[in-house]
């Protein structure tokens, strides 16, 4: 699962706003925002949409040591 912090970071390395990737996922601009701020928690099929509009652009989600983080994905 992805956290608010995650598709925050990730908006932020490929300079989206929120409002492009309510856009881009389908999503609710303001319930997107919530979600960032930790203060509502999306449907796991509207987790899955949102993740799948990042990893599309080009982020990796990274779960391990020391916590979940996110990165752009390296070419070749």
């Amino acid at each position: 699962m992805i956290t608010g912090e995650q598709v925050k970071a990730a908006r932020k390395l490929l300079g989206w706003s929120q409002v492009r990737l309510a856009g881009q996922s389908g999503f609710a601009g303001a319930t997107l925002a919530k979600f960032e701020r930790g203060e509502s928690r999306p449907s796991v099929l509207s987790l899955t949409t949102i993740r799948r509009a990042l990893e599309a652009a080009g982020v990796e989600f990274t779960h391990g040591e020391p916590g979940a983080g996110v990165r752009l994905r390296k070419e070749g």
